[in-house]
């Protein structure tokens, strides 16, 4: 199974994945992950990643593209995987179906601006192991401090409010059309991401089936 997560930053597609990931056995490939672990490491790609992340750009097509070339060819994903932040754009959903033929399905989580840009700016991450976080949907047990290791949370660079609002402007901007391609293409399925994080994984996983 082949499949592609839509939405705006702070949507919940992070969220759905892992419970794809759980029912399916499906590989995750997020870019924006692959992207902030190579700022992590401090790598020329990363320090041309973070200007951009920290802008509220999107990294270029051409760029992308050659990550998820290389990551969709390990043994991971030969039952499958769930695409996370890409493709963004048409030109990347063509990429893409020249690199694996089409996918399954292209879920798109769509959540209004305002709640977005809320949910956003609530958002956590521990700088050790990962783990992320949500003040409003998804909060850890102990205000500021990661379930998982213990450390203290903290907030993106590109989770503050003038960020946020670049990154949902282009969103609409690119993404947008994205969505008219695959629904074009009759493998859109659309999911209202206001309703509830466990009543959209319900709608998913009755449109997927077993």
């Amino acid at each position: 199974m082949k499949l592609v997560l839509i939405g705006a930053p702070a949507a919940g597609k992070g969220t759905q994945a892992r419970k794809l990931i759980a029912k399916y056995n499906l590989a995750y490939i997020s870019t924006g992950d692959m992207l902030r672990e190579e700022v992590a490491k401090g790598t020329e790609l990363g320090i041309q990643v973070k200007s951009i992340m920290a802008s509220g750009s999107l990294v270029s097509d051409d760029l992308i593209i050659a990550i998820v070339k290389e990551r969709i060819k390990a043994d991971d994903c030969k039952n499958g995987f769930i695409l996370d932040g890409f493709p963004r754009t048409v030109v990347q959903a063509e990429k893409l179906d020249e690199l694996i033929g089409s996918i399954d399905k292209a879920i798109y989580i769509n959540c209004p601006d305002e709640a977005l840009l809320e949910r956003i700016t609530a958002r956590e991450t521990c700088p050790k192991c990962g783990a992320s976080y949500n003040k409003i949907s998804v909060p850890s047990k102990v205000a500021g401090i990661c379930d998982v290791c213990g450390e203290k949370l903290t907030q993106r660079k590109d989770d503050t409010v003038e960020a946020g609002k670049a990154r949902l402007a282009t969103f609409h901007a690119q993404s947008e059309p994205l969505v008219e391609y695959y629904k074009n293409q009759g493998r859109l399925f659309e999911v209202d991401g206001m309703i509830g994080i466990d009543k959209v994984t319900d709608a998913i996983f009755a449109e997927l089936g077993d």
